[in-house]
């Protein structure tokens, strides 16, 4: 079978899912595809348009994204350490689904920037249709799209492992790609590869809300069971000298209900964590028997390294049943 008969049963295979009645209701995937046809207009068997954003735009992109890019980059490069020398590329793009970032090997390069895997590529949904970029920002949600899972058959010969990035309000800022061209490339190695995806995106969101609240005290409180399988991440909490809450994860806003709109006023730490928590008070416990250790029992000399007063020390040291002695 030719490429261009591949491409015409795929286009087919998608009109086909998209004129049934139900099709919506039957996968995750199929409300993908009705929403690329029917709401975004989108036809499968169109050829590429290659729309990408022009330099000074893009530069413009990257700006208003810098606290972002500074966060991530580190981040880019490792995952691209692990995945690159099989043929993957990295990509982080913008909360529009267009390309900030992108990483890919010297011999790569041109295989990814004729699909369009590129800065200023455009890879939302209502560009592309279903693809890992876009869908994985429109349901905002860890998603693999498989080679003929895309909506349009000019990308079949690719296969996207995703997750989204939520910035320190616990706002969607981004996603992150690995994709791979490479016939090889089945669903077991995409599985493999969208758990480093996932595990790098939650590096992504840790590093961005410690960079944020780089002057606060950063806690964290353990997550419920469940909450790694949803795609929460971290639940970490940035506290100020006085024990208030100035900043939270959005692990940590779903956790202690706290909604998802910056802090208008600070909240004492006691009241946000409820004073049944026995698993964050043991984690309070450790951090302040470490400091205590590290100071050789000066109490005084724990608080300063912990950048909180000696009379807040006392008073957590009493709340998690320490004494001085200790």
């Amino acid at each position: 079978m030719t490429m261009a008969s591949d491409k015409l049963t795929h286009s087919d295979r998608v009109l086909n899912t998209v004129q049934q009645g139900n099709a919506a209701a039957t996968s995750s995937l199929a409300a993908s595809w009705c929403r690329s046809a029917l709401h975004h207009g989108l036809d499968p068997a169109a050829s590429r348009k290659q729309e990408r954003l022009g330099a000074a735009t893009l530069a413009g992109l990257r700006e208003s994204n810098g606290e972002l890019i500074a966060a991530a980059a580190p981040v880019l490069d490792q995952l691209f350490g692990n995945v690159g020398r099989t043929g993957c590329c990295v990509i982080l793009s913008d909360i529009d689904g267009v390309v900030l970032e992108a990483r890919s090997t010297a011999g790569d390069s041109p295989l990814f920037d004729a699909i369009g895997l590129v800065p200023g590529g455009r890879w939302g949904e209502s560009a592309e249709g279903t693809n890992g970029i876009g869908t994985c920002l429109v349901e905002q949600r860890p998603i693999t799209i498989l080679r003929g899972e895309h909506f349009a058959s000019r990308n079949i010969g690719v296969s996207c492992m995703d997750a989204p990035v939520f910035d320190p309000e616990g706002r969607l800022v981004a996603a992150l790609d690995v994709s791979s061209a490479r016939a090889e490339h089945g669903e077991a190695m995409a599985s493999l590869v969208a758990a480093l995806v996932q595990d790098a995106a939650r590096q992504i969101e840790r590093d961005f809300f410690c960079m944020r609240y780089a002057g606060a005290r950063i806690v964290y409180s353990p997550d419920r069971p469940d909450s790694q399988r949803r795609g929460r991440g971290v639940a970490l909490l940035a506290v100020d000298r006085d024990d208030l809450v100035v900043g939270a994860t959005r692990a940590a806003r779903l956790n202690f209900g706290l909604g998802n709109r910056p802090f208008e006023r600070p909240r004492p730490l006691a009241d946000v964590i409820g004073d049944g928590s026995s698993s964050f008070d043991d984690s309070e416990r450790a951090i302040l028997r470490q400091a205590l250790a590290r100071s050789g029992g000066n109490v005084t000399q724990a608080a300063r390294e912990l950048g909180i007063g000696r009379a807040t020390m006392y008073r957590r040291m009493e709340r998690v049943g320490m004494s001085p002695g200790q």
